[in-house]
């Protein structure tokens, strides 16, 4: 079944593989070992040649490699015979899986080389949301309560293989090359040296291949640059699950997620494999990577009856690639891997090349015109110079050598470089690109949308003020204090049981280390804890009297969270926290002075106005209460619950936030603050960042947004600076409502309930330290500084990268529209070609390539960030630019035209008046890249940024045109004379006079428009 075919390099060999030959699947299994066993460096099978190549570890042994492709085939082979014997029939069809991206790469550790990671995966596609739990439960030996056992989890192993996805195949070197000689400029430069050859012209033809040869390595090199730089974009690291095993919740990689294990479902979970649900309590999942469906769904466990249920309707399943919103519950996987809704995918994805960004389809669309616009020219070109006397051959091998030296062959592959090697230095500047489209919409964004906690503010939150029993206390340095007088929490009842519910509804963990707690939790809730920690409270005792037996987390519709505790007394404890408004309404009672009272409506109102109070002076309020129930009857944490009071605590804005929100402003980008805090500490912030911009500052509660109306929604977006109390589904109404106006929107984050508007928005942009998984996950762009500033380097760096494409090929038009006109304009005034093909092709390889590449290297304007930002629908090339570029190509076109007049003038038409034309038109093109270092500014600006490697190109370049008057054998080569010191100074003057009228005539400069 499997034939070695080549051994020659040790650690590398090659082998035929039977029932590989358009078989993705078994690709697939066989390109899985190189992650899976540690020896493996890498696989790369073919299904068009049915070969496998694999690199390994030269210590191993390679027949055990030999043994391991061919155990993989075999067990192919068996679990594609099993499933077609088992599996049932496909309930859903295919096509309304529409939307679907392909999962996203990780980077993967090695597995040792065991036999569970050897077996094959022998799942099979049954209709689990068909199915009862106890039916699917009993299908993989797990149990609900304690999960898989050991000895279930090493037989599920063994049958059903790891949660592993196929990564998609890159471009492999060998086809980076031979794509740099797949372009019809190439083709055109192989026609003229076939045409060479033909007529004698065996060094012409030479040197026109040697060119081809210069360019593909120079791209060859430029783009496999690019290709590790794209690639790393996607170098994840895999999420991780917890699931239940043996009675025992355990956190694991999500390549070790076994079929028959349960799954916890929480906020802020990725779900890593397909799996039916089997309990839910208010769980919604946002499935909007699968089913292209952006609102969360609600999830239930109850068995469906329909068998015609599609993907997007079985709510009682889960599955890989989504993201969990709200509520709680538990699942067991029922498929993972390749066999998962979104591993189906991939793999048949696998062989799919990744489509072109925007930016190139537009490159691409000039670059066809302009073959077409050069093509019609270079015809007449020849048609003239036939109807001037001369030979056929010699006016086609022109014709065509001056085609290709005016069409910008590079124009894609400088776009790809340029945003590959701004993607580094954007790394440099600790900016992390997910994707290189994003880098070009960073220069487009209109409107920043900020998530306060986290971005503007630190996410260090400290319990400043609480009110308890009608009474204020302050907390300043860990200390309590009534006015200026010391307050012992524990002389009072009520404030006590409110910091003990401050402990207990927390899912901060807790630990001592040498003698000091370690908290790991959410901000919030690590500041209420240790607020109770310095009010003396033992939180590990306290936690342990009073263990958790349930946990009911915030939803869209329920803005406060609440545990379910054993009491050392009868009965259960309900702990709750949340919105003030909230948890104060489904009061009944209050604690004073130790003793249970009913709350009045005076009582209430005085806590809504101390409410709004702290929220006035900038504090994030929460509310809290209790309630105890008896054992045996249901937990209702809705009602009649006992008031305990409220607790302010205080995330100080960052030092720089202000000036970063000025920043913005100057750079013509509007701002709106979107926090789920109440209206009052929300304005406060507004107001102290300067949101507003000078004007008033606007400010919209969205509690009722849900029901609002989009019209209505979208001209509220227009005025409003700051959204307060919003919930996750709000930002993505937000964020929608602002794109719907046709802005350009950014939305910042860290948290999980971030996730969805980050991924609606045009770019998503999440904090990288602090941020969580799920805000990275989905995010464009991850900032490794926690702060605004690193965001306007974001803005700064991805339009100058804009600008920069636009800068190379602004130069690359000018400088080849130079050559067109120089031999149009000649030929048509009588004046013969001053050009041959040979010096066309010279002047194609010196100025275009180094120049170009510099230029895409320009390092920020000056007033970058003082500029509005683009229109994302202009063209990369507008219709002005084209009137720029033409003048400054006949600047250089007359230039090069009267140093061709004086060398007639002086030696006749001939080699001599020709080579004076040649120096003069590439000397003047390499200048010319200085003058396209800005569209308003001078290159002689003391205020212009340096750029080291346009000065080394520029003189590199000229250093190669020296050669021309040196070389004897080269400039005999290029059908060159040499010239007389006088000469030298025309072709100096010639060169110099475009740059200087260039630069004159740039508009904003000098006043010019």
């Amino acid at each position: 079944m499997v034939r070695e075919i080549h051994n020659g390099i040790k650690g590398r060999v090659r082998y035929k593989v039977n029932g590989l030959y358009r078989s993705p699947m078994l690709k697939t299994r066989l390109e899985r070992l190189s992650f899976q066993i540690g020896e493996i460096s890498s696989v790369h099978a073919s299904i068009l040649t049915g070969n496998v190549l694999v690199v390994f570890d030269p210590e191993c042994n390679a027949r055990l490699i030999a043994s391991l492709i061919e155990k993989a085939a075999i067990d192919h082979s068996r679990s594609r015979r099993i499933e077609t014997e088992s599996a049932s029939q496909e309930t859903e069809d295919q096509s309304h899986r529409a939307g679907v991206p392909a999962q996203r790469a990780r980077e993967r550790k090695p597995t040792p080389l065991t036999p569970e990671v050897m077996a094959a995966a022998g799942q099979t596609s049954e209709p689990w949301h068909l199915m009862a739990r106890d039916e699917v439960l009993s299908s993989f030996n797990s149990c609900a309560k304690s999960g898989l056992s050991a000895e279930a989890a090493r037989t599920n192993c063994e049958r059903y293989g790891l949660n592993v996805v196929p990564e998609p195949s890159y471009r492999s070197k060998l086809d980076i090359f031979l794509d740099q000689f797949n372009s019809l400029p190439v083709a055109l430069l192989a026609a003229a040296a076939g045409v060479s050859v033909v007529t004698g012209g065996l060094a012409d033809a030479l040197v026109i291949m040697a060119v081809v040869g210069i360019n593909a390595v120079i791209g060859y090199a430029t783009e496999t640059e690019a290709e590790k730089t794209i690639n790393s974009l996607k170098q994840l690291i895999m999420p991780t699950a917890q699931i239940v095993r043996e009675e025992r919740i355990i956190e694991v990689s999500a390549e070790q997620v076994l079929l028959g294990d349960i799954i916890t479902l929480k906020p802020g979970t990725y779900v890593t494999a397909d799996a039916r649900i089997v309990e839910a309590n208010h769980l919604t999942v946002d499935e909007s990577a699968l089913t292209g469906e952006s609102m969360p769904v609600t999830k239930v466990s109850e068995q469906l009856n329909r068998s015609d249920v599609l993907l997007a309707d079985r709510v009682n399943m889960v599955y890989s690639g989504t993201l969990v919103t709200g509520g709680q519950g538990l699942a067991v996987v029922v498929a993972s891997g390749i066999f998962s809704e979104i591993g189906k995918i991939q793999s048949l994805v696998a062989e799919a090349e990744a489509p072109e960004t925007p930016i190139e389809r537009q490159l691409d669309k000039i670059g066809n015109q302009l073959v077409l616009i050069s093509g019609a020219i270079c015809g007449l070109v020849f048609v003239i110079g036939l109807l001037r006397g001369n030979g056929f051959l010699q006016m086609l091998n022109t014709a065509i050598s001056l085609a290709v030296a005016a069409v910008p062959e590079g124009l894609t592959a400088v776009a790809t470089t340029t945003l590959a090697l701004g993607v580094r230095n954007m790394r440099q500047q600790k900016v992390l690109i997910r994707n290189l489209d994003a880098v070009c919409t960073l220069g487009s964004i209109q409107t920043i949308c900020f998530d306060k906690t986290g971005t503007i503010t630190y996410n260090r939150m400290s319990v400043l003020r609480i009110y308890s029993g009608m009474e204020r206390i302050e907390v300043r340095e860990g200390l309590f204090f009534v006015g200026e007088t010391r307050f012992n929490p524990f002389d009072s009842d009520e404030v006590l049981r409110l910091i003990n519910v401050c402990v207990l509804c927390s899912e901060t963990q807790i630990e001592i280390h040498q003698k000091e707690y370690v908290l790991n939790g959410s901000a919030t809730e690590n500041a209420l804890v240790f607020m109770a920690i310095n009010a003396g409270v033992d939180v590990q005792w306290l936690r342990e009297q009073y263990p958790l037996l349930k946990t009911n987390y915030r939803a869209d519709n329920r803005q406060y969270m609440s545990t379910v505790h054993v009491s050392p007394n009868p009965g259960r404890l309900i702990a709750v926290k949340g919105s003030p408004v909230e948890v104060l309404a489904k009061c009944e009672y209050q604690i004073k002075d130790g003793e249970r009272i009913l709350l009045t409506e005076e009582d209430r109102d005085r806590i809504e106005a101390e409410n709004d109070s702290m929220a006035g002076d900038a504090l994030r309020v929460l509310g809290m209460a209790y309630s105890v129930q008896s054992s045996d009857g249901p937990v209702n944490d809705d009602d009649c619950l006992v008031w305990l009071g409220l607790a302010g605590m205080a995330d100080p804005i960052r030092e720089r936030a202000r000036e970063s929100v000025m920043a913005f402003h100057q750079a013509g980008l509007e701002t709106v603050m979107v926090t789920g805090d109440q209206s009052p500490t929300a304005y406060a912030v507004g107001r102290e960042l300067g949101l507003n911009n000078g004007g008033k500052l606007e400010i919209l509660d969205s509690t009722d947004l849900a029901g609002t109306d989009p019209a209505v929604l979208k001209a509220l977006s227009k005025q409003v600076h700051v959204f307060a109390r919003v919930s996750p589904s709000n930002k993505l109404q937000i964020v929608q409502a602002l794109q719907s106006t046709g802005r350009v929107v950014a939305m910042t984050g860290d948290g999980i309930n971030d996730g969805p508007a980050l991924k609606a928005a045009d770019i998503g942009i999440a904090m990288g330290r602090g941020g969580t998984d799920v805000a990275r996950e989905v995010a464009d762009v991850v900032l490794e500084e926690d702060d605004l500033e690193t965001m306007i380097i974001a803005i700064r760096d991805g339009r100058t990268i804009y600008n920069n494409i636009r800068k190379t090929l602004h130069y690359l038009l000018a400088t080849n529209f130079s050559e067109i006109q120089v031999m149009f304009a000649a030929g048509a005034l009588g004046l013969g070609y001053p050009l041959n093909p040979m010096q066309l092709l010279w002047i194609n390889l010196v100025s275009d390539i180094f120049p170009g590449l510099a230029l895409a290297m320009e390092p920020a304007e000056p007033d970058i960030m003082s500029r509005p930002p683009r229109d994302p629908a202009e063209p990369i090339v507008k219709k002005d630019d084209f009137k720029r570029i033409t003048f400054e190509a006949a600047t250089m076109t007359v230039a090069s035209l009267t140093a061709y007049g004086y060398g007639i003038m002086k030696y006749g038409m001939g080699p001599a008046a020709g080579s004076m034309a040649f120096h003069s038109l590439t000397t003047s093109q390499i200048l010319h890249s200085l003058s396209c270092r800005s569209e308003n500014r001078s290159s002689f600006d003391a205020e212009m940024p340096p750029n080291k490697y346009l000065n080394a190109a520029v003189l590199g370049s000229l250093a190669l045109q020296l050669t021309t008057l040196f070389v004897p054998g080269l400039r005999s080569l290029l059908g060159l004379t040499p010239l007389a010191v006088s000469d030298a100074l025309v072709i100096g003057a010639a060169s110099l006079v475009p740059l200087l009228v260039n630069e004159a005539t740039k508009p904003g400069v000098d006043g010019h428009k």
